[in-house]
């Protein structure tokens, strides 16, 4: 895993793996996800990750049409309720259920290949 990412450093495969544990910090993963209130303005989490990164432009690249036009629809939505002050309706939030992470699988496979990359550009050569 890379340190300096945009996806930074994450306890959710520990916290996965152990049930007792998830149970315990689901509800309040839920609560704190609600309180940030990206959800009542139309964002998914993966949305709010920085695009300005050449790795996160890449994977935002390998979306498909209709996960590209949606992500701008979110974004666009989002932005005229910041100038509105204003958020959604109700009915119009991100569910819970619908968050999820649509753009986190492209971006760790573009820095896989980039390690992958970095290995091969650095390999030495030498004749037997």
């Amino acid at each position: 895993m890379v340190l300096a990412g945009p996806l930074g450093p994450s306890l959710a495969p520990a916290i996965l793996k152990n049930r007792g544990l998830y149970r315990w910090v689901k509800p309040i993963a839920n609560w704190y996800a609600d309180l940030s209130g990206y959800r009542k303005v139309g964002y998914k989490y993966d949305d709010l990750i920085m695009e300005e990164r050449d790795d996160v432009q890449r994977a935002i690249n390998r979306l498909t049409p209709r996960e590209a036009y949606d992500r701008q629809f979110r974004l666009k939505q989002a932005s005229h309720c910041s100038v509105l002050h204003d958020v959604l309706p109700k009915e119009k939030w991100t569910k819970a259920e619908e968050d999820v992470r649509y753009l986190k699988p492209h971006v760790e496979s573009v820095e896989q290949e980039e390690l992958e990359r970095r290995a091969w550009d650095n390999m030495v050569v030498s004749k037997k």
